[in-house]
């Protein structure tokens, strides 16, 4: 069973000040691969980034006494900040020999790495843009199964796909610290099914103020302090 700490009263993605903040700060970082001629879909980028923080939290190196375990531990006790960075060709391969999880989805490539200090990045991630994450549907999603947990994107933002991929990751990390060890177990033996989808607006109401879990970003890229990203909609919490 993963470290969980005592979440504040609302989200530990709070834009307050609050005692996270005091402590050493240290950043998830995910990396996605775009190749110049086949960047993946923008759905499949953002569903796979959230089944990577999943397949990190539940690995045996991230609990107990494993090797990641006490870099998860520090950055769960302060802010749970995540940093989607890309890759392609050289860039990607010097990534992938780093200590990591790659995730494949239909077409996209997510490689997530245990926590580093917020200022101690590796050089071969540290190289990497940010920026660039741009991507595109090339047609509309279908519609979610409700019967799958559901990630769902506040449809008045407007975030890049990369700050998507982290919120979405967020929105997956509640999740998991909300179910039970039951239902963790489930969802991990499945293979950690998911849809990320944008909501409408009714639907966004009602899960705003349905109790599931809620994404508060800190603000500190792209959206405001304290906006309301994603909402984690888990068969397992309703």
């Amino acid at each position: 069973m993963s470290h969980v700490p005592a979440p504040p009263s609302d989200s530990p993605f709070q834009a307050e000040r609050n005692p996270r903040d005091e402590a050493p700060q240290f950043v998830l970082p995910l990396v996605v691969r775009i190749e110049r001629s086949a960047p993946p879909a923008r759905t499949d980028a953002l569903e796979t980034a959230a089944r990577a923080v999943l397949l990190l939290l539940g690995d045996e190196r991230a609990v107990g006494d494993g090797e990641w375990a006490a870099a998860v531990r520090d950055w769960e006790d302060a802010r749970i900040r995540k940093v989607v960075r890309r890759a392609r060709g050289a860039e990607w391969r010097r990534a992938e020999a780093l200590p990591g999880i790659t995730v494949t989805g239909k077409f996209a490539e997510v490689r997530v790495f245990p926590p580093v200090p917020l200022d101690g990045w590796p050089k071969e991630l540290a190289k990497l843009q940010v920026s660039g994450t741009d991507l595109d549907d090339p047609e509309p999603p279908v519609g979610a199964d409700r019967g799958q947990p559901v990630l769902w994107l506040n449809p008045e933002l407007e975030m890049s796909a990369g700050k998507a991929m982290a919120q979405a990751g967020h929105g997956a990390q509640l999740a998991w610290w909300a179910l039970s060890d039951e239902a963790r177990t489930a969802w991990a033996q499945a293979g950690f099914p998911l849809a990320v989808r944008t909501a409408g607006p009714g639907r966004w109401r009602e899960l705003t103020g349905s109790g599931l879990p809620l994404v508060r970003d800190a603000g500190f890229t792209e959206i405001a302090p304290g906006s309301c990203t994603v909402v984690a909609d888990h068969p397992a919490l309703r």
